[in-house]
This record gives C-alpha cells, structure tokens and sequence, in this order.
C-alpha cells in the first residue's frame, strides 16, 4: 500500500473550485453557542475564583448548526435538518441561519429546550463553560427522519454532525439511504461504537474519538492497521484521521495520505472540526479528488484555530480570491 506526505509544496496551488452548484444537506445536532466577554480585575471573597464583569455578548451557530454555517460561508448552498427547542433560544438559532443564509429544516419540540453552550471570557481567555441540553422526544425524531427522506433528492452531499445529544439516533438509516440514493455521505462520529455508521464515505473521528473504537496505538504502522482494519469492517470509502498539531492522515484502499498541520498561531480550536468536514464535503461536493480536498480541508483548519470561538472560513481566506 502506498503512503504519501502532502505538503504546501507537493501542492503548491489547487485551483478554486465552483462551489455555488454544490448542495450539502447538514444533520445532527443543533446548537446555540453564547459568549458572554468581560474584565478580570479580582478574585471573589466567596471562594477563589475571578469575578467576571460582564461587557460584551455574542451568539453563534454551534453544533451541526456550525457546519452548515461553515459550508454556506464557502459558497455551497446549506441546508440545515435538526431539532430545537420552542424557546427564544431556538428562535435565534433560526434568525442566525437566516442571516447566514442557512435553508432551515429545523424541527421545534415542545418538550425541551434548545442546546445552549455558555462561554464565560475573560482577558481573551475562557474561564468557564455552562451546558444546558436534552435529548429530543422519539416522536420529533420519526418526524425528522421523515423530512430527511423527503428533502435527500435535492442535496448531493449529506453531513451527519454527531455530537451525542440524541438527533441521531437514526443515523444508520439516514446513511443507508443517503448512499443508496448515490450521495456524499461525510460522517463526524461520536462514541465508543462506530457501527452505525457503516457504509458512510468519509468518516472523520479525531485522535480521541478513534482511540475509544480501536485502542491505543504505538507506532504508525499500528495506527494504520487498525485504522484500515476499521475503515474496511464499516465499508467506508475513506477514514479522516484529524490529529491537532500533527495534522491529517487519510485512509483508503489505494493508500494513505499524511498532511502536516498548517503552522499558525492557535487561538482557540472550538469547532475546528467542523470547519474540516465542511470544507472537505464541499470540495468533494466540487468534484476536487481526495488528495487535494484534504490540503484544503487541512488549510482551512489552520485557518480558523487562530479565531476566537466557533469561527468560519471563507473560500477567500483559503484560495486567495
């Protein structure tokens, strides 16, 4: 088998792709990203912990919400299939994909309330961060399956976002019919049980998320043997290995393909990974081969670890134009 290093030199320029045909359906979990931005001026009498004078608000798409939102900012026509909850939370989820012009296919449960991730920053650092989530009802979740059926004709790519809150739980029937259908099908797994992602295209677990499905590794040898040995038990096309500062390593039939990260200054890596599957769906989506998706997907990661909190990358950070 074949393993090749890319680097900015084996690909000195991948031509701009023409993103505006591509249409990528993103599903998962859905996601309201909160940054609350103050000063750290003193400790607190109460108990040793800094007191944060709140200046400054923002929300954010998070979750497969992030996705879609990274996918739009390439240029590819996003469409974003999830749960919410009916809340004010939920409506600005819906206002941000308006204003990101994100397709929202979001279903509404009356039974939760809507993801919230809740960032205290302080100094440009985060201090602090506050989850509130539920898992959506079964019945909004036979629903969902359904107007994924119903919307697959229309999308080339599909993204399946798992964060583990419990949008998808169906996802071995949404990839079964995804690929049946002759679609993209581009995975970001979550667990310790990758089967239900059998026969995806791209599967893109990090260091962490494979070491939970296949052990630990000591060598490279080792880590491409179970890294095939899983890529052929779940008949993907492709495993993505992310690996942070070591970069990329691609898994296929033919070969496997190693990238090193792209040197940058790292700020924050909040939703990196999204950024990565995006960008590497859309330039599959664009009929760009595995070799150079994968430089830009890696370029693009690189490009958005130097920005604060759940970031996005536009095709004119990545191509210069």
């Amino acid at each position: 088998m074949i393993s090749r290093l890319l680097s900015a030199d084996t690909y000195p320029h991948i031509a701009t792709p023409n993103l505006e045909n591509v249409r990528i359906l993103v599903v998962g979990d859905v996601m309201l990203d909160r940054y609350w931005f103050g000063d750290v001026s003193r400790i607190s009498p109460e108990a040793p912990v800094p007191i944060v004078r709140i200046e400054k608000r923002e929300e954010r798409l998070g979750g497969a919400a992030n996705v879609a939102r990274n996918a739009a900012a390439l240029g590819a026509y996003a469409g974003l299939l999830g749960v919410v909850g009916a809340d004010e939370a939920g409506a600005q989820v819906e206002a941000l994909l308006r204003d990101s012009q994100i397709h929202s296919f979001l279903q509404r449960d009356e039974a939760i309330s809507t993801i919230i991730k809740l960032r205290v920053i302080g100094r440009q650092q985060q201090l602090l961060r506050i989850d509130f989530e539920e898992a959506p009802t079964d019945t909004v979740l036979r629903d969902k399956l359904t107007q994924f059926n119903a919307l697959l004709p229309d999308y080339s790519v599909v993204i399946l976002s798992d964060y583990n809150k419990g949008s998808l739980v169906n996802v071995a029937h949404m990839v079964a019919a995804a690929r049946a259908a002759g679609k993209i099908v581009m995975v970001d797994p979550k667990g310790d049980d990758f089967t239900p992602y059998a026969g995806a295209s791209v599967l893109t677990p990090n260091k962490s998320e494979l070491k939970r499905v296949v052990g630990s590794w000591s060598s490279e040898e080792q880590l491409t043997t179970k890294a095939q040995a899983l890529r052929e038990e779940l008949r993907l096309d492709a495993l993505l290995l992310t690996r942070s500062e070591e970069g990329m390593s691609l898994y296929t039939a033919d070969e496997v393909l190693h990238v090193h990260a792209d040197a940058r200054e790292v700020y924050d890596v909040s939703g990196a990974g999204d950024t990565v599957i995006a960008t590497m769906a859309a330039m599959l989506g664009a009929g760009m081969t595995m070799s150079d998706a994968i430089m830009t997907a890696n370029r693009a990661g690189g490009i958005v670890v130097g920005k604060l909190g759940t970031a996005t990358v536009t095709r004119a950070e990545l191509f210069g134009n």
